[in-house]
């Protein structure tokens, strides 16, 4: 029986759940602007330049853990998406062959 409240752990695990959705939120908004900075340059060049790297590195780590999870996934059809900023709009099942 407690006394005083949530426990040490308790209090770990919903901080650790409110810090990953901060995150997951944050990098959508990075991930937006990288995408209209490469609309600007392909409206100004008439060429899409490639995605940044930055950008590459979070959505590799999206793609490791998928892989990780044993799921086969399309690689041109990620990395399409990802270029369009639309890789959160399907489910992951979306990108299975």
């Amino acid at each position: 029986m407690r006394l005083f409240g949530k426990s040490k752990e308790e209090k770990i695990i919903e901080f650790k759940e409110k810090q990953s959705l901060r995150n997951g939120k944050d990098l959508k908004k990075l991930l937006k602007i990288f995408k209209q900075n490469r609309d600007e340059t392909e409206k100004r060049t008439g060429v899409r330049p490639a995605i940044d790297d930055t950008t590459k590195l979070f959505m590799q780590k999206v793609l490791n853990v998928w892989l990780s999870e044993g799921r086969d996934i399309d690689d041109e059809k990620f990395w399409n998406a990802v270029d369009y900023n639309k890789q959160f709009d399907y489910p992951v099942e979306y990108y299975e062959r």
